[in-house]
């Protein structure tokens, strides 16, 4: 089913005003229809990947807890449940995916099924739990962790590299997300969800170290940023969770088009497709009730468009 973006509206008093500007005028090129991928019904859909060796997506149920895989050639979509809640995923150069769930960051073959920890959180807390997930250009994987219910600050961003240990480099976070890299490596995106604030971080590819931050763009309850991802020409594409929209950012901050979504709770975004031309979005459906399920039947969907710019291949983590 097709949803063209003039039939999916936000409603006026939920955009902030900067954001009613972009929608004055045509967010997006009519032919660029907003499509759903497979009847599967997500209850946190969250990390999708391209895996452009295999031409395929990858995507979790954070809540399910599974792994989804959608054959890029046919379509055909696979589901791996998994042991315990996960956060995030991400290729791996030996071709397994990596892992981040329970208290532990393990390398999965989807082949055999088979795991093999890489790395353990250096301090269990009760409660806790992984959330956002990526590699930097360079081959290292960033992970955050979050309070799986009070979303106290007490979360922290940890970088791995090779095998382990997992390395602390930001705390007091509450909802980690956003995780991205500029085309060139030297600037890192990074968001603390509660804050509606995406910020940008000075980043030494050499070192792996993110540096001084400056604010980079903000968003209003309650609408938060979720995931992002960078395209190839610099833009920030930003999944703007219980706004029912995504949002494009020039390198500058500045809003370049919004894409109005049929649903409300929009996650994150891979590109994906032969050329890396097609922005694939997952959604949530969870803590809804049967009034906003019913008046909202596509939310948990995975959803892909053409968003007229093409993305970068995704980083795999080097062993």
């Amino acid at each position: 089913m097709d949803f063209g973006f003039v039939e999916a509206p936000i409603a006026a008093k939920r955009i902030p005003a900067a954001l009613r500007v972009a929608l004055a005028s045509p967010p997006m090129p009519a032919t660029a229809p907003l499509t759903r991928v497979g009847d599967q019904t997500d209850i946190l859909g969250e990390s999708p990947l391209w895996d452009e060796r295999a031409q395929a997506l990858y995507w979790i149920d954070i809540r399910r807890p599974a792994l989804r895989r959608m054959n890029g050639a046919d379509g055909r979509i696979e589901t791996w449940t998994l042991p315990a809640l996960v956060g995030s995923i991400a290729l791996a150069e030996d071709g397994r995916l990596l892992v981040a769930m329970g208290d532990e960051v393990t390398l999965f073959e989807p082949a055999s099924g088979r795991f093999e920890t890489l790395a353990r959180l250096p301090r269990r807390i009760e409660g806790q739990r992984f959330n956002d997930g990526r590699c930097d250009r360079q081959g290292r994987f960033f992970v955050g962790t979050m309070h799986n219910l009070t979303r106290a600050p007490e979360g922290v961003l940890y970088r791995l590299e090779g095998r382990g240990p997992l390395v602390p480099v930001l705390q007091g976070l509450c909802i980690p997300n956003s995780l991205s890299w500029s085309p060139d490596g030297r600037t890192m995106y990074f968001a603390d969800s509660l804050r509606h604030a995406i910020e940008a971080f000075d980043y030494d590819p050499v070192r792996g170290t993110p540096g001084a931050r400056r604010g980079f763009a903000t968003t209003e309850p309650p609408g938060f940023p979720d995931g992002a991802i960078v395209d190839a020409e610099g833009g920030l594409w930003s999944a703007q969770f219980k706004a029912s929209r995504v949002v494009r950012y020039g390198a500058d901050g500045r809003v370049d088009r919004v894409i109005p979504m049929p649903v409300d709770k929009p996650t994150a975004l891979a590109f994906g497709g032969a050329n890396l031309e097609r922005l694939y979005i997952t959604s949530a459906s969870q803590q809804m009730s049967a009034e906003e399920l019913a008046a909202q039947p596509l939310a948990g969907a995975l959803f892909v468009m053409d968003p007229g710019v093409r993305g970068l291949p995704e980083p795999r983590f080097v062993l």
